[in-house]
């Protein structure tokens, strides 16, 4: 027998949703949680997770500013679906593994 197993579509998102909507809206109509991850190593700027079934988890340090993690998230968010999105200062660096 064989059988095949589709990758989970990733859902579309305009840059300007995914620049102007509240963090929490955005998380919703991605799918995705965000939680607090529990490395706190200054290096680790957080991970973005997709599930097999789609969703995705955003893990994240504590302790880190406010307007860090919201430009972080979206970093990652945007891309994740595929959007452009111009480079992050030179000490934010996303790597895709």
């Amino acid at each position: 027998m064989h059988s095949t197993c589709a990758a989970p579509k990733r859902p579309s998102l305009s840059a300007e949703r995914l620049l102007d909507a509240p963090l929490p809206d955005l998380l919703a109509d991605l799918d995705a949680e965000l939680v607090e991850s529990s490395i706190t190593d200054p290096g680790f700027i957080g991970a973005l997770v997709q599930r097999e079934d789609g969703s995705l988890i955003l893990s994240m340090p504590p302790g880190r500013p406010r307007l860090e993690r919201d430009c972080v998230a979206r970093a990652m968010l945007g891309r994740m679906v595929g959007l452009p999105l111009g480079r992050l200062p030179g000490m934010y660096e996303l790597t895709e593994v």
